[in-house]
């Protein structure tokens, strides 16, 4: 028996009455959490991964996207390029806005709908490098995550009524910056992996809040395969054009 408000109750009853009783959930469907354990989690990976690359020879080579490795059938490669970085001024700035933007949009959205809109936008961003850059360019970086996050921001704001203009002055600012630091510096910046992440995150942040209620996890899914399923036609196409430019 189990000590109840009036009385007891046996321990079958207590457990059947918490099966019926209706979880919380977020505006958009995920379950409410109490710490950023997602956002928490990829801040620590990036870094770990960072140290390995620091400390192992060879390591950043063999996962970073490169066309010609990928098209050869390493296409790994397009989600661990996102955890790996070029410097330490490259990982700072990165996490740095992680820890920001991330928490607030793995509470909004709960921690499985944070993962799928994160790897999403990385994806995204590796695909439009895969599809647009040099076949033998070697990319790295969670950038193409990172601009998801602000593209999902931006929507996530809106669609709560809030005033998102800071959101949409840092994606000006960090796009001005994409385009124009290379031509200062010489340096060179993908902006291939920030517009694809971009476009990535606020395409499946939409999908996901402007879901309707009473179909919003259908419509959640299916956004989430369609992404996947888009992403696998042009990795397809992108494969062929790179074996055919080498008469294969």
């Amino acid at each position: 028996m189990r000590a109840a408000a009036v009385g007891h109750q046996c321990v079958d009853c207590v457990n059947e009455g918490a099966r019926s009783v209706r979880q919380p959930r977020t505006q958009f469907g995920g379950v409410p959490q109490a710490k950023p354990t997602v956002t928490y989690t990829l801040i620590a990976v990036n870094v770990l991964v960072f140290l390995l690359q620091a400390v192992l020879p060879g390591f950043t080579r063999e996962f970073v996207l490169q066309p010609y490795a990928v098209a050869d059938g390493e296409f790994y490669r397009l989600l661990t390029s996102a955890f790996l970085h070029y410097g330490l001024t490259h990982i700072l700035f990165n996490m740095w806005a992680l820890y920001v933007v991330g928490p607030a949009l793995e509470a909004a959205l709960g921690r499985l709908r944070f993962v799928g809109l994160y790897a999403l936008s990385a994806l995204g961003g590796s695909v439009l490098v895969y599809l647009l850059s040099a076949p033998n360019a070697a990319t790295a970086g969670a950038s193409g995550a990172i601009f998801g996050l602000f593209g999902a921001t931006f929507v996530v704001g809106k669609r709560l009524n809030m005033d998102v203009r800071w959101v949409a002055a840092i994606i000006v600012i960090n796009l001005v910056f994409t385009f124009v630091f290379p031509l200062i510096s010489g340096q060179a910046i993908s902006w291939q992996g920030h517009l694809g992440g971009l476009f990535t995150g606020a395409a499946v942040a939409a999908a996901y809040t402007y879901a309707p209620r009473n179909s919003r996890d259908v419509v959640q899914i299916a956004a989430t395969v369609a992404a996947l399923v888009l992403f696998a036609v042009l990795i397809w196409y992108r494969t062929a054009a790179l074996w055919s430019a080498l008469g294969v």
